[in-house]
Formats: C-alpha cells, structure tokens, sequence
C-alpha cells in the first residue's frame, strides 16, 4: 500500500486519546478512518459505528465491506484502577473479548485486511528493574497486573485473517490532553513534583507524534520507513528515571524543587484516588531494536524536547 492509495482503517476502541490522534491523522492524508465506539460522538468529524466488544452485529460490515481494509486494535479499559482481582479481570477481558470479535469478523471476509495493528503495552514485562527490554526480551510469567493482562490480549489475536500483523507494544505516550500527561503536570504545578519513592524507577514513554509515525509505517500508508511484521516496541531509545522525569517537568514548569513523595505516601494517596500505586512505583527500561535497524529517526528522541514540545 503506497501512501497515495487510500486506506479504510477500523479504529476498534478509537474513541479514546490515542485513536482520536490518530484517526485525525489518517483523515488528513486522505485516508478513511471507520470508528468502533460503544457510543456515538454526535461531534465527531469521523464514520462511527456501535459495537460492544463482544459480540458480532452490524458492525461487523465495516470490516468485511469489498475495499482495502486495515485494522487498528486499541480496545481496553484504561488502567488507571485498584489492582483488585476483579479489575484486572475487567481489563483483560475487555481487550481479549473485543480482539478476539474482531478476528471472528475478519475471517468472514473474501480476501485477508491488508494490514492489522495489535494494541499492547511494554507493562507486560512488569517491573524490569535495570535490564532493557526490547523485541526479544522474554516475557516474565506469573506476574500481577498487566503482565497478566497483556499477553494474552497479544495472544488474542492469533487466527486473523491479516495479510500483516504487527504488535505494537506502547510504553506511556506524552500527549498534553492524555490523562497520565495531565495528571503529571497538575501534581507539578501543586507542588508534588519531586521524585516517587526512591526515584530509581524507570520512565519508558515516546511522543505522540512519533507514536503515529510507526502506526503509519505500520500500516504502510508512509513511505518514510519500512518496517517488518511482529513485534515492534513503541518507546523512545532514550528512557529516563522518574527522579529525572519530575525533575525535567519541574524545569519546564518553571516549579522550584519539590520534596520526594515517600511510597508509603504514594500508596495511601491510590487508595483515595482509586488507582494503582504500581503505575507511580515500577516501571521498564524499554527500547525498540526493530525500528533502530529499520533506520527510524525520532523526531523527539530526548524527553527535555518532547516537554517543551507538549507544555
């Protein structure tokens, strides 16, 4: 697929942050996004389509329609929750159950989609300590939480009828309307943005502008680079620690020096707000080897410039 030729891509999940993003981009280079979506944006400029992420229903047209057709995977609950049994159930299942509707519908066309990207995370290697974790770094098992989550949202996928696949394992993408972004820079601006716990954690994260360049090559509609089919780690090749992140955020802000949050603190403060203190306290060292030997340039490689870039 050139990047002249125009592409149907099927957002499933596509009324969240990333797939608004990227839906905007695909429709500005002449291609045609088609939302998957449980309800209807009245104000959305894009073909929406109701769905539940489960089962099969009239959807399903929007995938089997006679026409060049890709798939972007980015159904799922967001993370931001307790770690308790139930809920890591909720987030597992609404990614398995709506990728694996979505390959039932895929097998019901004549010819293969011609391009599948499959939504994923780098939090499936939990927390990796110092180690690097790129496309061959082994999966740990029996690990809580997105681990748990994560690799068998990868292995729903197996049996779409895809001419390419790809994997795209994410790590946190810095976007100024993303909710992790703005959570970060609000507890900065109130005077909590000094390090979390010991600081040491790594901070794996890439910018939005780059996250759709390699959802672009992957999909084949951008000439700029070319890319092979499986996994393929989104995270800029230069991750920092949250000691520097709050650091960096702080400079940018213009916040003068912040006192550390103990973890003790951060974990009491999840009970309150109802999330996961593992989101502030762990993190993975990731970088992509794939996109390194395809020879893709970041257009912000550095987290300084990605900040001033955003905020």
């Amino acid at each position: 697929m050139s990047g002249t030729e125009s592409l149907t891509v099927v957002l499933a999940g596509g009324s969240g942050a990333l797939g608004t993003h990227l839906a905007t981009d695909l429709a500005a280079r002449g291609h045609h996004p088609v939302i998957l979506t449980r309800r209807i944006d009245p104000l959305a400029p894009f073909e929406q389509v109701v769905w539940d992420g489960k089962t099969q229903g009239d959807w399903v047209e929007a995938m089997v329609a006679d026409r060049p057709t890709a798939v972007v995977n980015l159904a799922g609950k967001l993370v931001d929750c307790r770690p308790t049994d139930a809920n890591i159930a909720t987030l597992r299942s609404s990614r398995v159950d709506a990728t694996r509707a979505l390959v039932a519908a895929s097998r019901e066309r004549t010819t293969p989609v011609s391009y599948w990207v499959q939504s994923s995370t780098t939090a499936i290697w939990s927390d990796a300590g110092d180690r690097w974790c790129t496309e061959s770094t082994p999966v740990p098992l029996g690990l809580p939480q997105m681990t748990g989550v994560a690799q068998p949202w990868e292995d729903a996928v197996e049996g779409a009828n895809t001419d390419h696949l790809t994997v795209l394992r994410t790590s946190i993408v810095l976007d100024a309307d993303a909710p992790a972004m703005r959570r970060l820079v609000g507890l900065t601006r109130f005077g909590l943005g000094g390090r979390v716990g010991d600081g040491r954690q790594w901070f794996s994260w890439i910018h939005i502008d780059d996250w759709l360049t390699i959802v672009r090559a992957a999909l084949r509609v951008d000439d700029a680079v070319s890319l092979p089919d499986g996994v393929i780690v989104a995270a800029s090749p230069n991750p920092v620690r949250n000691a520097e992140l709050m650091a960096m955020l702080r400079a940018e802000i213009g916040r003068p020096p912040a006192p550390p949050t103990p973890a003790w603190l951060l974990k009491l403060g999840a009970v309150l707000l109802r999330t996961d203190p593992a989101l502030g306290l762990t993190g993975r060292r990731a970088r992509s080897d794939v996109l390194a030997d395809a020879g893709f340039e970041f257009r912000f490689p550095r987290l300084e410039a990605a900040l001033s870039d955003l905020l």
